[in-house]
């Protein structure tokens, strides 16, 4: 294991310093998105970013689940997306600044940020990739048309995906009624069903495509370990629920990018950012170390 200064890199996912984060020679990068501009409840998605980042200077950059040191790839961190306040313009300036990085054939995860910002993010990597099926984990399942008089809402972050590109959702436990007309439920597993499901990552492979997005909404987790969300909502799943997905389905799938969007900065919880950072390291982890072995 290479030893790490102490002296981390304030701003850099993993406190990371030169070379491990520099741009030209970094294999994946990092695009913080601090927007929260269509939140309904708990406000603070738009310093979740700089929490996470803040909180990843602290995280043993040696991975014991996959035997592994990601960061060794390259892990460049880009400075935060100036958002508009107009969340049909976030979208397009949050595409902008995905497809440029994708451009440059780098590994994009975007932290939010609220849900809204998938939109931007998710078009991007659509147009670079074919047959792109995008695997939602969320408690929400945010496939209203629109909601507060905007199509861009974050509760119609998927309704909007939905238009061009399948989806397969999972976690979910609240939904507006209005929303069953957009609801595949072949494309579905609701949270009650996940525990008591015989063969779960079978189901969620079958749906999903070779390649695949994967848009992370940290209500995915029970509020018990995941407090710091804009809409926490109980019942939801574990830590090791939430890896045994990605890892499943990173292990059958080419998983080409992926979000983790509605961290709520709580000053006087900092685990929640910490376990945002780590989700992030750990889902690197277990993407890269598939293309090692390959």
């Amino acid at each position: 294991m290479t030893e790490r200064s102490q002296k981390h890199n304030p701003g850099a996912f993993g406190g990371l310093e030169p070379p491990d984060c520099d741009y030209e020679t970094a294999a994946i990068a990092v695009l913080p998105i601090p927007y929260d501009g269509t939140s309904t409840w708990i406000k603070g998605a738009d310093r979740g970013p700089a929490a996470l980042l803040e909180a990843s200077a602290n995280m043993e950059l040696y991975d014991i689940e996959t035997d592994s040191e990601v960061y060794q790839r390259g892990i460049t961190t880009l400075p935060p997306v100036q958002c508009p306040a107009d969340p049909g313009e976030m979208a397009k300036c949050v595409y902008s600044a995905a497809r440029r990085v994708i451009d440059d054939s780098k590994f994009l995860v975007g932290i939010g940020g609220e849900h809204s910002v998938s939109s931007g993010l998710v078009r991007a990597v659509y147009e670079r990739f074919d047959g792109l099926s995008v695997l939602q984990l969320d408690a929400h399942s945010d496939l209203r048309e629109e909601y507060d008089g905007s199509p861009f809402n974050h509760a119609c972050v998927m309704a909007r995906i939905k238009e061009y590109c399948p989806i397969v959702q999972v976690g979910v436990r609240s939904m507006d009624s209005l929303e069953k007309k957009n609801l595949d439920l072949d494309r579905v597993l609701f949270a009650h069903e996940w525990f008591d499901h015989p063969d779960p990552l079978g189901w969620i492979n079958v749906r999903l495509s070779e390649n695949v997005y994967l848009t992370i909404d940290l209500d995915i987790f029970d509020p018990a370990v995941m407090p710091s969300t804009g809409t926490p909502e109980p019942g939801g799943l574990w830590w090791y629920d939430v890896m045994r997905i990605i890892s499943g389905v990173a292990a059958q799938k080419n998983i080409v990018g992926f979000d983790v969007v509605e961290l709520c900065q709580d000053p006087t919880n900092k685990a929640p950012d910490f376990m945002a950072a780590k989700l992030i390291y750990r889902t690197l982890s277990m993407i890269f170390k598939k293309e090692k072995q390959q």
